[in-house]
């Protein structure tokens, strides 16, 4: 029997808390990614993560040995057609990280932002508008759970507006797949991306693109604008040998296919009331210690939860991450929204129970720094 590896609560938005079933499903024999084997091992994965999105024979998918931050790479680079623009939306850190992204692909006139404060809610009739005024836009941009303040973007409408003038849509759902129920055959998500060690509860090394072939069969005639994260030639070189073009991270493969082997044993709706049940522990919790939250509830992802930072002399954030690390639990710092807030994220490996453990350190750190809410 393996021995039980340490147990943090990992309370940052990803690499989450793993099981260690995954952990030790890394310790494999040595393999040459070439081989029969791994390349079935490889398309067994590349059909499961298209099931835990209930996609249909329309869908494929491509993985990258990368960060999140590869394949939408690949999906800006790879996607949009010469002469035509993307338009972004950047209501978060990540949706500036695409923009960021495109210009060093495009230029600036070819790049449509819709900006507004970390925080505020996207306004679809403001998007319809832009996308009548822009006849030139053939793609949309969308963070599915912008993790700078967790909130879920309306992506089902923005989609919905884009399909109507024939605008094909990239949903960055790095932290909302396998999380919130997500149905891309109902929803059509033209391109959905995610990563190994979010909320599928993988190891962090794998990126992967959900597309529906008929838009990647469109790529083809598209210029390369680099080589690594090309979204066509990937696909092509998977569906010719089996592999990925570039050597794969094999052990973090072996780890995403347990991962999602416990993803359907547990099955994707019992995730989500486990996610939930933590979600509304720590909230109740939160409000008990008078914390406020930047979103209304409404707005909340039941995955992160953006907390307002306590206006007292005495709190630092610093000091506060410290003391509940040395306990085992990990929380992030703010990422530049409206307001002065630091993270906590209920995802990953965990329950309620993590949740209410954590809340009683919570409250002695506050007990013990003399810090009023």
């Amino acid at each position: 029997m393996s021995t039980p590896v340490k147990r943090n609560i990992l309370l940052n938005p990803g690499p989450a808390t793993t099981t260690d079933t995954v952990k030790y499903s890394q310790v494999v024999p040595d393999i040459c990614p070439r081989e029969k084997e791994f390349c079935m091992l490889m398309d067994d994965i590349r059909n499961k993560l298209v099931r835990v999105v209930k996609g249909d024979e329309r869908y494929t998918s491509i993985l990258f040995a990368s960060s999140g931050s590869g394949a939408v790479e690949a999906c800006i680079s790879s996607v949009v057609l010469e002469g035509k623009k993307i338009l972004i939306i950047n209501n978060g850190a990540y949706g500036k990280r695409m923009i960021e992204t495109a210009r060093c692909y495009y230029d600036e006139d070819r790049i449509i932002a819709y900006e507004i404060p970390y925080g505020d809610y996207p306004d679809v009739g403001k998007i319809s508008s832009m996308l009548s005024d822009n006849e030139d836009i053939a793609v949309v941009f969308v963070v599915y759970h912008e993790t700078t303040t967790g909130m879920l973007n309306p992506v089902r409408e923005i989609t919905r507006l884009a399909h109507e003038k024939n605008i094909d849509v990239i949903v960055d759902a790095m932290s909302a797949y396998a999380g919130v129920p997500i149905d891309v055959s109902r929803e059509e998500y033209d391109y959905l991306i995610s990563s190994s060690n979010k909320c599928i509860q993988g190891m962090a090394g794998i990126s992967f693109v959900i597309c529906r072939k008929d838009k990647l069969e469109q790529l083809d005639r598209n210029e390369r604008r680099n080589l690594y994260f090309n979204l066509w030639d990937q696909y092509r070189y998977f569906e010719e040998t089996g592999q990925m073009r570039y050597t794969p991270p094999v052990q973090i493969a072996y780890a995403l296919n347990q991962a999602l082997n416990e993803f359907f044993e547990e099955t994707g709706e019992m995730r989500y009331k486990r996610y939930t049940e933590s979600w509304e522990t720590l909230i109740a919790g939160l409000r008990k210690l008078n914390f406020q939250l930047l979103l209304p509830v409404d707005q909340q992802s039941k995955l992160l939860t953006a907390v307002i930072d306590p206006q007292d002399a005495n709190y630092k954030f610093e000091e506060m991450h410290d003391y509940l690390y040395e306990r085992g639990y990990t929380i992030y710092p703010g990422k530049g929204a409206k307001k002065d807030t630091f993270r906590i994220a209920n995802i990953g490996a965990i329950n309620k129970g993590d949740i209410e453990s954590f809340l009683s350190v919570l409250g002695e750190y506050l007990e013990s720094f003399n810090i009023r809410v």
